[in-house]
């Protein structure tokens, strides 16, 4: 905070400074800047159902065998101009999805997520030399949605008639390194979207994604720039006039209008 501090004494009408207000905080996370990472495309990774009836069946089947389905997702976050940017999939031009999975029933919950992670962003060939297999650094868990039945609706809590939930899904928040190459399947986009296009917008992104801004609100971050300096903390200012937008960085055949894309099923899958 101390960059913010000597920057607002310089006015010439300075702030009351008040007592610290920082207490029982989680540490400080350090975002790198988007131009650090490399993005390519792979395979294409044909989506297992053919629709939302034949996925609710397969998590039916699911049940009958193995019980109650675990996912994991992760949130994936860097900087543009000093405002955190989520990186998450675009499937189709029709829905929303962060990188992630269910776990096979006999997975270790971290390992397995970080073999999902491995499926969906790994890079792969030439493009990939240099990077070990589940190099992904798990944080915390920033909250659990519930399926209580075979239904595309999920919940931030078990309701009260609900003993046996058919899912759990868990958001992780994965912290990026410095630098890193991610690789997205030809028959999806990956996107940077900054959080306040996220912000109190269910109708576009549905309530799990909506609420990202919500579960990263405990942080405080500091923004590094390319040279690995820190230019700016919590609250980050961009420059003036600058307006944070959703980006394509790779994959669905080029950059288009994100205001055409469809909104189904989002944040329900």
């Amino acid at each position: 905070m101390s960059t913010i501090t000597a920057t607002a004494l310089q006015s010439e009408n300075p702030p009351i400074i008040p007592l610290p207000f920082n207490a029982n905080q989680p540490r400080t996370i350090r975002l790198y800047p988007l131009s650090n990472y490399t993005f390519g495309v792979k395979e294409t990774q044909p989506e297992e159902d053919p629709s939302v009836i034949a996925r609710l069946k397969r998590l039916e089947e699911h049940y009958t065998a193995h019980g109650m389905r675990r996912t994991c997702e992760g949130i994936l976050v860097c900087h543009e101009h000093n405002h955190p940017h989520i990186l998450m999939l675009q499937i189709a031009n029709a829905f929303f999805k962060l990188p992630g999975d269910y776990l096979r029933p006999e997975d270790d919950e971290v390992e397995g997520f970080k073999a999902r992670l491995d499926e969906r962003l790994a890079p792969v060939g030439k493009i990939g030399e240099g990077e070990e297999a589940g190099d992904w650094h798990i944080g915390d868990c920033l909250a659990q949605w519930w399926r209580p039945n075979f239904e595309t609706f999920m919940y931030p809590f078990i309701p009260a008639h609900v003993t046996r939930p058919k899912e759990c899904k868990k958001l992780y928040f994965i912290e990026l390194p410095q630098s890193k190459v991610l690789s997205v399947p030809k028959n999806m986009k990956l996107l940077a979207v900054p959080l306040f296009e996220l912000y109190d917008n269910t109708a576009r992104y549905g309530p799990q994604l909506s609420a990202i801004p919500h579960l990263l609100s405990r942080y405080n971050f500091e923004f590094v720039n390319d040279n690995g300096e820190v230019v700016a903390a919590t609250p980050g200012i961009g420059p003036d006039g600058y307006v944070p937008k959703t980006k394509v960085l790779a994959g669905g055949g080029g950059d288009e209008d994100m205001n055409d894309a469809k909104e189904e099923e989002n944040g329900t899958n």
